[in-house]
């Protein structure tokens, strides 16, 4: 596959997978409503991006570090709101 083409299709689906998860992100925060939400569940979910963030950095593979940076910034608050929501209880 040329470079060029698997760069756009590598972007495209870092943008794809990366924007689709910001409304959960976006709705959590705004109404602090996280019960449809499972601990365990975003714990292996955070975990696993985090992981994959790291191995776009060993493999110096741009759309992966990126899609997974934002991803993890966006799993780790809603995260923290959970954690945040089960302590309170």
């Amino acid at each position: 596959m040329p470079q060029d083409l698997s760069n756009i299709l590598g972007y495209s689906a870092a943008f794809l997978t990366t924007i689709a998860f910001a409304p959960q992100a976006y709705q959590s925060w705004k109404t602090r409503n996280l019960e449809g939400i499972s601990l365990p569940m975003y714990s292996l979910f955070t975990t696993g991006v985090a992981l994959w963030f790291f191995y776009g950095l060993m493999i110096h593979s741009m759309p992966v570090i990126i899609a997974n940076a934002i991803t993890l910034i966006l799993s780790a608050i809603v995260l923290a709101l959970k954690i945040q929501q089960v302590l309170k209880k």
